[in-house]
């Protein structure tokens, strides 16, 4: 098992910066790779950036440019550093990571960033 926590959430003003963490526990050895998404209210979780053990990094098109997935491996940690903040990035930010083999996916609790016009 693998427990995910996230942190870092809150309120802030169009334009302004947010940095996210996500500390894994557990059996954190068969984590292939970790990822951000999102819901905002009656939307859809949509995936906003993931990395790879790799180190592959994908973004999604709204935040490209202005968010960073980074990951610190001796610190069990990912970060999803959040810059030129807009009122459309709104949402609970979920943190998620994957084994592939045997095939496992685990979710942190979430945490509330709220962009203010």
């Amino acid at each position: 098992q693998v427990q995910l926590v996230e942190s870092g959430g809150g309120l802030v003003q169009a334009g302004g910066s947010l940095r996210l963490s996500c500390v894994a526990s557990g059996s954190i050895f068969g984590i292939d790779g970790m990822r951000w998404y999102r819901q905002a209210p009656g939307k859809q979780r949509e995936l906003v950036a993931a990395v790879s053990s790799g180190g592959t990094i994908t973004y999604a098109d709204s935040v490209k440019g202005r968010f960073t997935i980074s990951r610190d491996n001796a610190k069990n940690t990912v970060f999803l550093q959040m810059s030129s903040l807009k009122a459309e990035d709104t949402a609970v930010y979920y943190c998620y990571a994957y084994q592939l083999s045997p095939s496992r996916a685990y979710w942190g609790q979430g945490t509330q960033v709220t962009v203010s016009a």
